[in-house]
C-alpha cells in the first residue's frame, strides 16, 4: 500500500477547512440577518397618544419587533389598553412623571452600562456610568435615585454575585454613598460581613428607606431600614427580598422564599408586612415563583413581572390583590418594570 502524498492531504484538509468556515460564516450571517429582521419587524401592539398626559403606568415594552425595549405607558384606568411609546430604550425604569430614571445597556465594541435622568420631554438631564448589568432603580418623591448593578454575576440566586447599590440626587453630583459601606446592625449588634450585598431599595422619604441585605458567609438575608444621615442599616426581618413601600406608608410588599428546607431552588412568593404589627401575610394565591421587586398599583393591588415560558425575552406585568380575594391576572401584556404615575 502506498502513502497518500503529503501535499494532496494538506490540500484536501485546506478545502475542508474552507468549506467549514464558509458554512459557519454563512450561518452566522444568516442568523444576524434573521435577528435584524425580527428587531425591525413591526411590533404588534396598539399604539395611541396622550396617555402620558394623564395618570398612567410607565414600563419597558417587551413585545417583539421594532419597539422592543422602548419605554411606554398605558392609562391607569385601562392597563391592557393601547400604549403610548416613547423614544427611549431602557432595561429598568422608575418615574415620578416629570422625571424618569432609566438604566440602560450600551452595546458596541465594548458594552457599557449607564443611568440616565430624563425630563418630561425625554431629554437627558444627568447621566453616570454603572459598574455592571443594571438590576434595580427607584426614584423617590424627594429627588433621590437608587441604582443597583451587578458588578459580578447576573442573578441574586447565583453563588458569588456582587452588587453595587448607590443613592444620589437627581443631577448625580451629590452621592450618599455605596450602601454596602453603611454600618450594619443585625439583631441589635454591629456586624461587618465582608461579602454583604445590598439591593431592592424603596424610599420612605429623603432620609429613610428599606432594602435587602444578604451575607452568604453568614447565610442570612435581611429586610433592613436604612438611614442616609446616620449611614446605618438596621435589620427588621429575616428572609425577605426586594421590599416595596405601599402608597400610604403602612405596609411593605416583598418576595419571601417559601421553598422547603434543603430544596435545591428557591421559590419566591409575594408577601406583605404590616409595619405597625410586623405581621406577615403570604399571598399564596400566586403559586409561581416571583423574582421581581413588586410595585403598588394602589393600596390594594401589587404589580410584578413574570417571563413567558414559551417566548424568550417576553414578559408580562401581572396584578395581585393583597387581601387574597382573587387570583393573579395579566395587567399589562408584554411589559416589564412598571412604575405608577398617578
Amino acid at each position: 500500500m502506498t502513502d497518500r502524498p503529503a501535499g494532496r492531504s494538506r490540500a484536501a484538509f485546506a478545502v475542508l477547512v474552507l468549506v467549514v468556515l464558509t458554512g459557519t460564516t454563512w450561518y452566522a450571517a444568516a442568523e444576524l440577518q434573521r435577528a435584524r429582521a425580527e428587531q425591525n419587524a413591526p411590533t404588534r401592539v396598539e399604539v395611541t397618544e396622550d396617555v402620558l398626559d394623564g395618570p398612567h403606568v410607565l414600563f419597558r415594552g417587551t413585545a417583539p419587533g421594532e419597539l422592543y425595549g422602548r419605554v411606554a405607558a398605558v392609562a391607569l384606568d385601562d392597563l391592557s389598553g393601547p400604549r403610548e411609546v416613547t423614544p427611549v430604550v431602557c432595561d429598568r425604569v422608575s418615574s415620578q412623571g416629570a422625571t424618569t430614571v432609566c438604566l440602560r445597556t450600551r452595546r458596541g465594541v465594548v458594552t457599557t452600562y449607564e443611568a440616565d435622568v430624563l425630563d418630561a420631554e425625554w431629554r437627558t438631564t444627568a447621566t453616570w456610568s454603572l459598574p455592571g448589568i443594571p438590576s434595580r432603580t427607584q426614584l423617590s418623591p424627594d429627588g433621590l435615585v437608587a441604582t443597583t448593578a451587578f458588578v459580578t454575576g447576573h442573578s441574586y440566586s447565583q453563588a458569588g454575585f456582587s452588587t453595587e447599590t448607590m443613592v444620589r440626587d437627581l443631577d448625580g453630583a451629590k452621592v450618599s454613598g455605596n450602601l454596602e459601606d453603611f454600618t450594619l446592625v443585625a439583631d441589635g449588634e454591629r456586624v461587618a460581613p465582608v461579602d454583604r450585598n445590598v439591593w431592592g431599595v424603596t424610599f420612605v422619604d429623603d432620609r429613610y428607606f428599606y432594602a435587602t441585605v444578604r451575607s452568604r458567609s453568614l447565610d442570612r438575608t435581611w429586610l433592613v431600614r436604612g438611614d442616609l444621615t446616620e449611614r446605618t442599616l438596621v435589620t427588621v426581618l429575616d428572609d425577605v427580598e426586594c421590599p416595596s413601600l405601599s402608597p400610604d406608608g403602612s405596609r411593605l410588599a416583598f418576595k419571601r422564599d417559601v421553598a422547603a428546607d434543603g430544596a435545591a431552588t428557591q421559590h419566591w412568593t409575594p408577601a406583605v408586612l404590616d409595619l405597625a404589627t410586623l405581621e406577615v401575610t403570604v399571598l399564596d394565591a400566586e403559586q409561581r415563583t416571583v423574582d421581581d421587586q413588586m410595585t403598588w398599583l394602589d393600596d390594594t393591588t401589587l404589580l410584578y413581572g413574570l417571563p413567558r415560558a414559551d417566548e424568550p425575552g417576553t414578559t408580562d406585568v401581572w396584578s395581585l390583590a393583597v387581601d387574597g380575594t382573587s387570583k393573579p391576572a395579566v395587567a399589562i401584556p408584554q411589559a416589564w418594570s412598571p412604575s405608577v404615575v398617578g
